[in-house]
């Protein structure tokens, strides 16, 4: 099954481009030049990755990703201006799974979305068996599902792939450069937040106490646990 991506980029020169390669590279790709028809494109046509510009007419991207998260299932990869970190992190805690800063490279384009699309969960291979259970919590890879006390937890693909990770080294501390280096395949250089960012949502959606967090604990100067206990 070919994989549809909707391209919301109000600049039509670097759209029409960025279709063509991607096309090239066997994806279908639409293209949305304002914010405000990309949002109700989004929920109606549920493509399976959205790349989402944050300057846009309409809607900014920000708009846009903080309305379709709650009934978006796909991957929002947003494009934020070189070394704005501010950008890149709002992105993130309002739900994006990814960032990349402008101007991008195509073929860096296409293995960001290729690295994405990986994660998404393949049909016909649920194996009930691949879970972990920590007291009340339970979280399924095959499945890519998450619950706390018998309540689904609403998880963006990202936010999956990182809250699977922590779990699956329960009890040891995890580095900001090991969670990139295994979640997007860069080291960590001291500056990107992004990480950080997702650990603040995840605990959000598990009942973690942000000032004194104790299912996913922060261990100054060195990265995060996730604690085998604390889950009843």
């Amino acid at each position: 099954m070919t994989t549809r991506i909707l391209l919301v980029e109000d600049d039509e020169r670097l759209a029409e481009l960025t279709a063509e390669y991607l096309t090239r590279n066997d994806l279908e790709v639409a293209i949305e030049a304002r914010g405000d028809l990309a949002e109700s494109r989004i929920l109606s046509e549920q493509p399976d990755l959205v790349i989402l510009d944050v300057m846009l007419p309409g809607k900014d991207g920000f708009e846009v990703c903080r309305a379709v998260r709650p009934s978006y299932r796909g991957v929002i990869l947003m494009l934020t201006a070189r070394d704005e970190d501010f950008d890149q992190i709002l992105g993130l805690e309002l739900g994006a799974d990814d960032y990349i800063a402008k101007p991008v490279q195509p073929r860096v384009l296409l293995a960001r979305i290729k690295a994405l699309l990986r994660r998404l969960p393949a049909t016909g291979e649920i194996d009930a068996s691949d879970s972990q259970i920590f007291g009340q919590f339970r979280i399924s890879q095959a499945t890519r599902t998450a619950s706390l006390n018998d309540q689904a937890i609403d998880l963006t693909t990202a936010e999956f792939d990182l809250l699977w990770l922590l779990a699956s080294h329960a009890g040891n501390v995890l580095s900001r450069d090991d969670l990139l280096q295994e979640l997007r395949g860069i080291g960590f250089d001291g500056l990107d937040r992004s990480i950080d960012a997702r650990i603040s949502r995840l605990r959000k959606k598990l009942n973690d106490d942000p000032e004194n967090p104790t299912r996913i604990k922060t261990v100054r100067g060195k990265g995060y646990l996730f604690s085998k206990h604390d889950w009843n």
